[in-house]
């Protein structure tokens, strides 16, 4: 599959790329990038055709997204696809902080907040640190515990975005598949993204979301598809869902692999093709911190896995009968 391949994104007019580039690593995510490793490494997806770009307020609290508008804002803003959060504004003092991020302090933090005036002050902010006029995927980010406030708020402020050209879809972006689902049902969205639910290892956004988005022609950016690392290089002390991957898990991944061995595929490339199974899957987004993450994940999209690989990943009790593959 040619990671540069570009498709409609669900009910908007915008087409992304199969392989998209994830940037929250370049905003610090456990380990500190330079600017010079940053920004080459967006310039080395572009290099491989990648033109969808997925960044955060979150990520690095405001880092991220600086370091994309350096990186993107030369070229031609027509030629790709950003996306960017809302539902925690970043001010001094803000009390929603995580473990997560190392690098340079920017002074801000985020403050959880759902409203209609907050989510246009944060997408003001947002534009500010990226340098641009506009944003093409708004995502409302992990409103886990504040569904109501999302509902009021934050997609009232984002429908009207989009009617005014200031966005060209809006989304909604969780770790978990049900309330995806309710949103879907819900509010009006043109896409969603669904990290770590739809992988190798946890295929829970099959129970209900992806065959809802399907049906209503909703599409997915699946994220997470390394669930934060277990699938990339099964060892002990790898991460799932960013904590300590437990020893089942870990003894999963490691059979996984072994199959995917036997067939001489990385499991690095069976886990990112493996959420293109599902046809309600547009894109998958994975982070880099390298040119050389970013060389490896282009090159794992793109390897050739036999249909083999996949029967006997069922066979074997790693991969349930049902689950659709690639």
């Amino acid at each position: 599959m040619n990671p540069g391949e570009r498709v409609r994104l669900g009910h908007s007019d915008l087409r992304v790329t199969r392989l998209g580039l994830g940037l929250a690593p370049i905003g610090g995510l456990f380990t500190a990038v330079p600017d010079e490793q940053a920004l080459a490494t967006v310039d080395r997806a572009w290099d491989h055709g990648l033109r969808l770009y997925d960044t955060a307020p979150l990520y690095g609290y405001g880092r991220s997204e600086q370091l994309a508008g350096r990186a993107l804002s030369p070229r031609p803003r027509d030629e790709y696809v950003l996306a960017t959060k809302v539902g925690r504004l970043l001010v001094p003092g803000g009390g929603d902080t995580q473990e997560f991020w190392a690098g340079p302090p920017t002074g801000l933090a985020p403050r959880i907040d759902f409203s209609y005036t907050g989510v246009r002050d944060s997408l003001t902010a947002s534009l500010d640190r990226l340098g641009l006029d506009r944003i093409d995927v708004l995502h409302v980010h992990d409103p886990d515990e504040h569904y109501d406030d999302a509902v009021a708020g934050a997609f009232r402020a984002l429908a009207e975005l989009r009617a005014d050209g200031v966005i060209g879809a809006v989304s909604v972006g969780m770790n978990q598949a049900a309330m995806l689902a309710r949103f879907v049902r819900e509010v009006a969205v043109d896409c969603v993204m669904l990290a770590g639910r739809y992988t190798l290892l946890d295929q829970s956004g099959l129970d209900e979301l992806l065959p809802l988005c399907a049906e209503r022609g909703v599409g997915v950016l699946a994220a997470g598809v390394y669930n934060s690392g277990l699938l990339a290089d099964p060892r002990p002390g790898a991460r799932y869902d960013y904590g300590p991957a437990a020893a089942d898990l870990l003894d999963r991944a490691l059979a996984i692999a072994e199959v995917c061995a036997r067939h001489d595929v990385p499991l690095r490339a069976a886990a990112l093709r493996f959420a293109l199974g599902h046809p309600a899957v547009t894109s998958v987004v994975v982070g880099a911190r390298t040119p050389a993450e970013v060389d490896d994940n282009a090159a794992m999209f793109a390897t050739d896995i036999p249909g083999d690989l996949w029967r006997d990943l069922r066979t074997a009790g790693l991969l349930p009968d049902g689950v659709p593959t690639p």
